[in-house]
């Protein structure tokens, strides 16, 4: 067969075949569209075939933007889930900067669907409307008759993939105001059964892991880190190590924090490491054992404390305390926690062909990492590169203030001549020994409840090792020498507590400190929650009827609390517990979202408790992917009550003594009977769900152990008079 076709014409078919549209919004925040991504931060791209791609600028780790951001972008498009793909932005906060977080990208607490919801949503309806318009034009039709449903678009007698449109719609402007869909209109969001886009590569082993990663002729690096905060290497002894197979070389790493050891594989990286011999100055480094930091710790709620958060009378809310009716106290410790990611902490870093540098990390905060490699390597920051892929949790750790690994990859880099890429790995005992923790943190309550069993005022004293404090998000979380999150959860409570005074003291740091899943909830909530239980029972009142007390003829936080709280003792049959078991009930607002929950054990402290049952309530507003809310909420409960129940991180003369999973036990599957989640219908902007399922799952566990045993108010449980079946 011979085709007859002009230049011009072939020229026209030609740009069509390698047409894209991609809709976004400029810097300013105003909608726009173009056939390349230059002047634009795009959202979504559509290729000349058809193929739908979101672009993501939330990492994955597990809680599941890749579905979300999709879903938003599917739903108002107007494509099937199938017909979608995903991939990771760049790392470039002039473009994908995370709207809670100034002019920062990155993904953390619980941000990732609040902040992108709208965005999402209106790139989606935007391209929609830019290939009914190109549709419209080329059929001569009125927009009005037009629809695209799963990829067709229809009307005027007529129907065409959207593939035919691309072209045309790539020479468009964006619409400045598409409309958004109706939720009546919705077929995507809400839907239970929308199922999430990576399950399939994670199942079949496709979905590429930074460990993952092998990349020709690379170098495997592990760094023999100070066994004590603050200490720094002087010199080191490597005879041994020259005996492996594998080993390459070692070289004091320029700050000094660390040796890097360099080898051909994992394998003999570690066996050359356990050879060498390292001379520390532990001059300035930290010596305290954790007995010692507790008793700090606990010495600082027993005086005034340094900060008084709320502005209450302290004064005045004693002596309301001093003549009521009956006194509740109690003093609180929590030890450190690590967050234990299954996959342990790892980069690689390799040389571009343009004198770049390129990342390739499961990146929670690019920006961090971006801006310190400019810095180590003397590049400009279009010369960083940052290749973003799943991250095997993180729960907190893979964003530190200080980039802390990345920087350790690129200082292992520089020292090299910079010929083979370097892929930095992190074992499990160096995630133990050697990361991040959630800050020691201690808490005295005082209530006193006048004769009706009302509370008549509350003294509530924290102190805690600062995390904010020092570092690059100084300036907008810490206020008036109060670091937020040491007393979120407290401060800023629904509950309307009469004459409450909340003070603080800050505590040094032994160790790093860093947010955790949930961060300053993870005690403040344990606090709260099991305080009110005993001031309940101290009332002779109902729990639950105790709390709604305090949170009736309140607004629209008050509401909701009351609305999960309800919720949650209806579906939990709360006070019809089976003979033989017992019931703790707990709520709590953070990232936005109000979760209750509650926890039915079997057995008792002495015995061995038995957790049945936990039934959560959860209202994070427009739930996007029902799915991943009941995945997210099952998964936080897990995490909180199995930190809880048996773990801690405890130093001996600064050097911290547990090392793997036999002494840093994780939840096992068989800790936990059933749990089930209920998600309330809400037409509210949507908020968090990867943090809040944490707060209220210790306490509750914690208020269903003390109906007939003791109130755990030192943690680990294990180590505090509770014994698990």
């Amino acid at each position: 067969m011979t085709l007859n076709t002009s230049r011009r014409g072939f020229l026209k078919s030609a740009a069509a075949a390698a047409a894209v549209l991609y809709v976004g919004v400029r810097p300013n925040g105003a909608l726009a569209a173009g056939s390349a991504p230059a002047q634009l931060n795009p959202f979504v791209k559509i290729s000349a075939d058809g193929t739908v791609t979101a672009i993501v600028k939330h990492f994955e780790k597990g809680q599941g933007p890749a579905t979300g951001l999709t879903t938003l972008i599917a739903e108002e498009l107007g494509v099937s889930m199938e017909d979608i793909q995903y991939e990771f932005a760049p790392s470039d906060p002039s473009r994908y900067a995370n709207l809670a977080f100034g002019q920062m990208q990155g993904t953390g607490g619980s941000t990732a669907m609040a902040n992108s919801f709208l965005q999402y949503r209106q790139a989606g309806a935007a391209a929609r409307e830019m290939l009914i318009q190109a549709a419209a034009e080329a059929w001569g039709a009125d927009t009005a008759e037009l629809t695209l449903e799963d990829g067709i678009l229809k009307g005027a007698g007529q129907e065409a993939p959207l593939a035919e449109f691309v072209a045309a719609a790539a020479q468009m402007e964006a619409p400045a105001e598409p409309r958004l869909k109706d939720p009546s209109e919705f077929r995507l969001i809400g839907n239970a059964s929308v199922k999430r886009k990576d399950s399939l590569p994670k199942t079949n082993g496709t979905a590429m892991y930074a460990m993952d990663l092998h990349l020709p002729n690379q170098m495997v690096a592990v760094i023999i880190r100070s066994p004590r905060m603050g200490g720094l290497a002087s010199g080191f002894d490597d005879a041994n190590a020259k005996e492996i197979k594998g080993y390459i070389r070692a070289a004091v790493l320029p700050n000094q924090a660390g040796v890097a050891v360099y080898a051909e594989d994992t394998w003999g990286a570690f066996q050359a490491r356990d050879a060498i011999t390292v001379d520390w100055d532990f001059s300035n480094a930290e010596s305290r054992s954790s007995d010692q930091i507790r008793e700090e710790l606990l010495a600082a709620v027993n005086t005034d404390p340094e900060y008084n958060v709320t502005g209450a009378d302290q004064a005045a809310t004693a002596a309301q305390i001093d003549g009521a009716a009956k006194v509740v106290e109690q003093t609180f410790y929590f030890p450190l926690l690590a967050h234990a990611p299954m996959e342990p902490l790892t980069c690689t870093i390799e040389a571009d062909e343009d004198g770049g540098v390129t990342l390739h990390d499961g990146c929670q905060f690019p920006t961090g990492p971006h801006i310190a490699m400019a810095q180590i390597f003397q590049l400009p920051m279009e010369k960083i590169r940052i290749n973003t892929m799943f991250a095997g949790g993180s729960f907190g750790r893979r964003a530190t203030p200080t980039a802390d690994y990345q920087v350790e990859a690129a200082l292992a880099f520089a020292l090299t001549d910079r010929s083979r890429p370097v892929k930095l790995v992190w074992s499990r005992e160096d995630d133990i020994t050697g990361g991040y923790y959630r800050p020691a943190v201690a808490h005295r309550v005082r209530v006193g409840l006048d004769a009706d069993g009302n509370i008549a005022g509350w003294d509530h004293r924290i102190a805690a090792q600062p995390i904010l404090k020092g570092t690059a998000f100084e300036s907008m979380l810490v206020h008036d020498g109060v670091d937020h999150s040491s007393v979120e959860g407290v401060a800023g409570s629904p509950y309307q507590i009469p004459g409450q005074h909340v003070g603080l003291t800050d505590v040094a740091k032994a160790t790093t400190v860093l947010w955790w899943r949930s961060v300053g909830h993870t005690h403040t909530a344990y606090v709260m929650e099991t305080m009110l239980d005993q001031a309940a029972h101290a009332a002779g009142r109902d729990p639950v009827e105790f709390r709604l007390a305090l949170l009736e003829g309140g607004g629209a936080d008050q509401q909701r609390l009351a609305g999960v709280l309800k919720l949650a003792a209806e579906k939990g049959g709360w006070g019809s517990a089976p003979e033989g078991r017992s019931q703790g009930i707990a709520v709590h607002k953070s990232f936005g979202s109000y979760v209750a929950e509650v926890v039915e054990i079997s057995g008792n402290a002495n015995d061995g408790v038995k957790i049945e049952k936990v039934t959560c309530a959860v209202d994070c507003g427009i739930a996007v992917n029902p799915d991943v809310i009941k995945a997210q909420m099952e998964g936080g409960i897990g995490y909180g009550l199995g930190h809880v129940m048996r773990n801690e991180i405890t130093l001996t003369e600064g050097e911290v003594d547990q090392s793997n999973f036999p002494d840093y036990e994780p939840l096992r599957i068989g800790d936990i009977g059933a749990i089930e989640v209920h998600i309330v219908p809400s037409a509210e902007m949507p908020t968090g769900v990867g943090e809040p399922g944490t707060p209220p799952s210790a306490p509750a566990l914690a208020n269903a152990i003390a109906v007939n045993g003791p109130l755990v108010t030192e943690l680990p449980m294990n180590l505090n008079g509770v014994s698990f079946a």
